[in-house]
């Protein structure tokens, strides 16, 4: 059974620095895409940020230049760097992925709660 467990959520102030992680455990052949989304109460998921098995990236509009994606694939872990959020960051962040067990599938992990407030 294939797992994505999030950490490192939390209050964090305008400003600071938070790093989320994204864990895939189970028995898995290989993980493509890594990402994180976003959402805000009353409004739709909306991509943060995505990072391919190469490394290559792409991000939401409203974090560039301030969220960092990296990934570790020996540890098939994905992270989230946050440095000077806003209280408009402030969501429940998911991560997800493409996991092949003989077909592409995405896998979700199930939130971790993010708050930027002074």
């Amino acid at each position: 059974q294939v797992q994505l467990v999030e950490s490192g959520g939390g209050l964090v102030q305008p400003g600071g620095s938070l790093r989320l992680s994204c864990a895939a455990s189970g028995s898995l052949f290989s993980i493509g895409a890594m990402g994180w989304y976003r959402q805000a109460p009353g409004k739709p998921r909306e991509l943060v940020a995505r990072i391919t098995s190469g490394g290559g990236t792409n991000y939401g509009d409203s974090v560039k230049g301030r969220f960092t994606i990296s990934r570790d694939n020996a540890k098939k872990t994905a992270y989230l760097q946050m440095n000077s959020p806003k209280p408009e960051d402030t969501a429940v962040y998911y991560c997800n992925a493409d996991i092949f067990n003989g077909q592409w599938y995405a896998y979700w992990g199930q939130g971790t709660q993010v708050t930027v407030s002074s």
